[in-house]
């Protein structure tokens, strides 16, 4: 997961290793709780697979006096990169991965995006058939407390289903033939409005002031 947020963050441009912690924490930080210690072995990682270069002399970049090391994206990193986006089996629909599939939905391919909410919806929807399966067999047990956490985590569910539910419509609608593929007429053009051109009136020139209003120097007072 990590090295799939990595390296998608390193597709937009280089970035030394503060600047991508702090995309890592904008991207992950709402999905999954990841350590900093974690981030730098990752990146060593890389380096030594020939994903990713690091470039601490000329590129780097220099804060507070210290150079920074930058990390750039190679072409064999975007290879891996696109590898690891065309991945939709049933890892991508747990509920840590699904959310940094998600955030680099834009660079996935339609048809693994549909097939991952495809599947997270399914698996969202066997978990709540299990769930209320087990409400219903032991609901006499728990106290009003403990139905209520059950009832709120079932209704947050269903919010989500419809929510996927609503994006694979989306989806598949955007994968549609058009009309003339389908056979079916195009709609009749709609008639324009006739627009009036605007009447014009002819401008009718102030009339001069009269001797009387004007005052001792000669001058036409303004209005008051």
């Amino acid at each position: 997961m990590l090295e799939l947020a990595v390296l998608g963050i390193l597709s937009e441009s280089p970035m030394h290793g503060y600047e991508l912690r702090k995309r890592l924490a904008a991207v992950l930080g709402a999905f999954h709780r990841f350590s900093y210690g974690s981030l730098y072995p990752l990146l060593r990682k890389l380096q030594a697979e020939g994903f990713v270069t690091a470039d601490d002399a000329g590129a780097a970049s220099r804060i507070g006096g210290r150079s920074r090391v930058v990390y750039t994206l190679t072409a064999e990193g975007k290879e891996r990169l696109t590898e690891l986006l065309g991945e939709g089996g049933p890892a991508s629909w747990e509920d840590e991965m699904f959310g940094v599939r998600f955030a680099f939905f834009g660079k996935t391919d339609a048809a693994v995006r549909l097939r991952i909410l495809e599947g997270r919806r399914t698996r969202l929807e066997e978990r709540r058939e299990k769930v209320r399966s087990a409400l219903s067999r032991t609901r006499e047990r728990f106290d009003a407390y403990t139905l209520e956490l059950q009832r709120h985590g079932l209704e947050s569910v269903d919010r989500e289903v419809r929510w996927l539910t609503e994006l694979i419509e989306t989806e598949r609608a955007h994968g549609q033939p058009g009309m003339a593929d389908l056979g079916l007429p195009e709609p009749a053009p709609q008639p324009q409005a006739t627009v009036r051109p605007p009447e014009v009136r002819p401008l009718v020139p102030p009339a001069a002031p009269s001797a009387t209003s004007q005052d001792p120097d000669g001058e036409v007072p303004g209005p008051r």
